[in-house]
């Protein structure tokens, strides 16, 4: 059912650094039921940082496996499995990168024990591993170190379960009293999109999640708001759709809320996506980018989840375009920007270089955020192993998804057979746009 994971890396960048060591824990919930743990040769020099963090020493890992050597036994160990890891968005990069150098796709579904600590154990100083060991009395003798690290994240994972079905308990005796414990029972731990429905069967909330019964259980316990009670005391069943991808939960989530307008959800809930990147042209004829919280009906060129994270890319582009920092919003100013003090602008922000001219880097520059008049399928994992998600988009506007098997997944017949047609707006663009940019490894095939 799960795999517990920890690895020990070479550093932080998963697109540059290297596995040093790695632990997999098998755990069927109730037990161990088998385990897999060596040092891995990252094929280059370990920072004497890290060696001083891990123990890790250079000597250590010169005789040990490579990657290569060990990928097949985690593809098989890891197969049907959840893996589980404390921050396991940290480990699964890194494993999908060791893999993308084998020219193999890594994919499994994935359940952080950190991010599962905030909702169950809240108002904790530090959510780290060795800060809730600590206080939960969890001891870690190899601390930084794969084997030890898994093993207290396997430690930790029980007593967050014990949790969960406490807060289970009292949510379905002391304050929801119409929902039944079969119900709750029969959750499943996958990806999709679920509705809470009242005695008259009404749609009251819709939802979507990774993993639909951990967010449902999130649900339940929730004592928060005089709202999110008032929820949870009206539902008495709980339907659900799983969807395998990701992007096909957040667009029929989408579809669905403004379907059947739930009292509990707002007109269009708030996306991952919640900035944008937008263009203008001013009187002068020069294109301008700039970054704001996406509201009313303008589609953004891209998405972003924070403010600074869109920040961020808009003065990457700047760097590596050559843009005007003013004419980006990053520098307000009546007078020349910054850029142009030291060389690294043209002119554009004083009228010196041809409106045309620098039009046409900005035009470089969001040339990949602007699918007008492109027409492709996105191709996302499915509800089962030889299932594919399909997504398609023609001529920039969205059409719809639907399910293919993984043979047929190139047969452009069969992809536009298998579309179920949706309607296209701007919240879905944005659900698009901001998927495909947080995931830029996901497949695309031109139609």
């Amino acid at each position: 059912m799960f795999a517990i994971i920890d690895v020990e890396t070479t550093g932080l960048n998963a697109a540059s650094e290297r596995i040093t060591e790695i632990a997999v824990y098998l755990y069927d919930g109730h037990q161990i039921t088998g385990e897999f743990q060596t040092l891995v040769n990252p094929e280059r020099r370990i920072p004497y940082q890290i060696t001083g963090l891990t123990g890790i020493s250079n000597s250590m890992v010169s005789d040990a496996p490579r990657f290569c050597e060990i990928a097949k036994k985690i593809v098989e160990i890891t197969e049907d499995r959840i893996i589980v890891g404390h921050n396991v968005g940290f480990d699964y990069r890194f494993l999908r990168h060791e893999f993308k150098r084998l020219f193999y796709e890594f994919k499994r579904k994935t359940l952080c024990t950190k991010q599962l600590s905030r909702k169950l154990i809240p108002k904790q100083r530090s959510y780290g591993l060795g800060s809730l060991c600590k206080e939960l009395g969890i001891t870690n003798e190899s601390r930084h170190r794969a084997g030890g690290d898994a093993m207290a994240t396997i430690k930790l994972f029980e007593h967050l379960r014990l949790l969960e079905e406490d807060v289970l308990k009292l949510s379905l005796k002391g304050l929801n009293s119409n929902l039944s414990r079969k119900i709750v029972d029969t959750l499943p731990e996958e990806t999709g999109v679920y509705y809470f429905l009242d005695e008259k069967r009404q749609i009251i909330y819709i939802g979507k999640s990774l993993n639909i019964r951990s967010r449902i259980l999130s649900h339940l316990g929730n004592n928060n708001t005089k709202r999110a009670i008032e929820m949870r005391d009206r539902l008495v069943d709980i339907h659900w759709e799983l969807s395998g991808s990701e992007l096909i939960a957040l667009l029929l989530e989408s579809d669905e809320i403004k379907r059947y307008k739930p009292v509990y959800n707002r007109s269009q809930r708030r996306t991952t996506f919640q900035y944008g990147l937008f263009t203008m042209t001013d009187i002068n004829g020069y294109k301008w980018l700039h970054t704001k919280r996406i509201s009313g009906d303008d589609a953004p060129l891209t998405s972003y989840t924070t403010q600074k994270e869109a920040r961020a890319h808009l003065q990457f582009l700047v760097d590596e375009y050559g843009l005007c920092q003013k004419l980006c919003s990053l520098y307000p100013a009546n007078a020349a920007c910054f850029y142009h003090q030291i060389n690294r602008c043209q002119g554009a922000c004083l009228g010196k270089e041809p409106a045309e001219q620098y039009n046409a880097r900005v035009l470089e520059a969001i040339e990949k955020y602007i699918y007008r008049e492109n027409n492709f399928f996105v191709i996302d994992r499915g509800r089962r192993d030889d299932e594919n998600t399909i997504v398609k988009v023609c001529n920039g506007t969205y059409q719809g998804f639907g399910y293919i098997h993984k043979k047929s997944a190139g047969d452009l017949k069969h992809m536009n057979d298998c579309i179920k047609p949706y309607a296209d707006n701007k919240d879905v663009q944005v659900i698009i746009k901001g998927y495909l940019r947080k995931y830029p490894e996901v497949k695309i095939v031109r139609c």
